[in-house]
């Protein structure tokens, strides 16, 4: 692999610091954004050439697209992470940052999303490709961050103009800089594989820690890539709040010490210059937690293989087709005299205000008591449940009486494959969710909170009906 070393002789003050802070030190619009580094810091490139991947997508105006890569290189201080070899990033995130908007999108791709990889040549250690199906992060084994990064923008019609990488164990450092991170554990976990034992509660996780629930499958409730995602976008947040703290931006030396861990274990495209660093520091530092939206891509289960995943359509090209054109983020507009509409809209629906009977109609033994659990965590309340007797649909349905269909869209979006139809003899009752196997699947969780995660951002658009949360605050809470 091309690797160079390099070094960004430019001091910037605290108060510049602080307002990357503010935006999120860890995603990497912030870790690059402020490359005007002191003396003592430096970063790692990697030759990516972009010119060499074909046609590309339009870059559009105001849009700063960066793809940032959690890898595994499973060797040295990563060793004890992983007996494996070879570098395959455990995440992928598209980070859009909007410059006339203010905003920031965070887009996460499932590695285990099975994909056309298109052909990168064999250079120094990496082998090359074809070209063909095979898992998104095997495309970094393949050929490097450059042969990666043609695979996301392929794939997603994304323009990236830049790629960022994280390894696990400059995480763990990262991590204990900042004195650990408060994170709700709901359930106890002991995952020998992530090197992970956790009791049940809120506490203080340290870097290993952090580190092994963000890699943990057994810390979720199927085991599965998509929740350890949402792990994953949860530490992210933690991390950014813990940074935006008072103590970590008013102590110079905690601060010098969180930027060396973060330079220690960056490597970066080797076109991200000091003044493309400075342009991006420009389009971020009026953003805040608040404006920081994470999202995972739309998936199902692959036809071929179960433990692997495939995009949803329509609904997975729809939200990268927003994003490539910088529409994710909707702009503020003067609404002057609709202010007093806005005031009498109606408030959003909380899945606290939703009954449902759960109604079985899959081949699957007690489907509907594995499922209720599920529901009510995600604040539902079930008041029964059973197998349809009148109601016997083609797919998975939420049923609803008149005047419900705020309910029952915002149960359907908790769910991997549901749709919803209204009843006239539901009027006043509970809803049904008829459960059918041809498409049924596991809850996905709505993100919950004030910020309204399961029904977007309350921007419209893109996000409409997918499972959003913000970095300001932790979907999940320890009673």
């Amino acid at each position: 692999m091309s690797r160079r070393n390099v070094s960004a002789r430019r001091r910037m003050s605290l108060g510049q610091w602080s307002a990357c802070g503010a935006t999120g030190l860890l995603i990497a619009a912030c870790l690059t954004a402020y490359g005007m580094y002191s003396d003592a810091l430096s970063i790692d490139t990697e030759a990516v050439d972009p010119d060499g991947w074909g046609d590309r997508p339009d870059q559009v105006e105001g849009l700063h697209n960066i793809l940032l890569l959690g890898t595994d290189e499973r060797a040295g201080d990563n060793a004890e992470f992983s007996e494996e070899h070879g570098i395959r990033p455990d995440v992928l995130v598209i980070v859009s940052i909007d410059a006339d908007n203010g905003g920031v999108t965070m887009v996460n791709l499932p590695r285990d999303l099975i994909v056309e990889l298109p052909a990168c040549d064999a250079v120094g250690d990496y082998p090359g490709w074809a070209g063909g199906a095979d898992q998104l992060n095997h495309a970094m084994f393949y050929g490097g961050m450059d042969c990666q990064g043609n695979a996301v923008e392929t794939i997603t019609g994304v323009h990236l103009e830049h790629i960022v990488a994280v390894d696990f164990a400059g995480f763990a450092d990262i991590v204990n800089t900042i004195g650990g991170v408060e994170m709700c554990v709901p359930e106890p976990i002991n995952d020998p594989k992530a090197h992970l034992e956790l009791e049940a509660g809120e506490q203080r996780l340290n870097g290993e820690q952090a580190l092994g629930l963000a890699r943990s499958r057994a810390s979720t409730e199927f085991g599965s890539d998509l929740n350890r995602i949402e792990n994953q976008q949860r530490l992210m947040g933690a991390i950014m709040r813990e940074v935006t703290s008072g103590d970590i931006l008013s102590s110079p030396t905690t601060l010098y010490s969180f930027i060396d861990a973060v330079t220690d274990s960056l490597v970066t495209d080797d076109d991200l210059t000091v003044d493309k660093m400075r342009e991006l520091a420009v389009a971020v530092r009026e953003v805040d937690l608040e404006q920081m939206t994470m999202v995972t891509v739309p998936v199902v289960e692959h036809p071929a293989d179960a433990n692997k995943l495939a995009f949803e359509e329509p609904a997975a090209q729809e939200l990268l087709a927003a994003v490539a054109a910088g529409e994710v983020q909707a702009e503020e507009e003067d609404t002057g005299g609709d202010a007093e509409a806005e005031e009498d809209a109606e408030a959003p629906v909380d899945p606290s205000d939703v009954s449902v009977r759960i109604l079985n109609g899959t081949a699957v033994n007690g489907l509907a008591a594995d499922v209720e659990p599920l529901l009510v965590q995600e604040g539902f309340t079930v008041t029964g449940r059973g197998n349809p007797e009148t109601r016997v649909p083609e797919t998975t349905t939420v049923y609803h009486g008149p005047g419900q269909e705020a309910e029952a869209e915002l149960l359907a979006s908790a769910l991997t494959s549901a749709t919803t139809e209204e009843v006239p003899d539901l009027e006043g009752e509970a809803l049904e969710l008829v459960m059918i196997q041809a498409d049924w699947g596991p809850v996905v969780g709505l993100g919950g909170g004030s910020d309204g995660g399961g029904e977007g951002t309350g921007d419209g658009g893109a996000l409409d009906g997918l499972d959003t949360s913000t970095a300001a605050e932790d979907e999940v809470t320890c009673s």
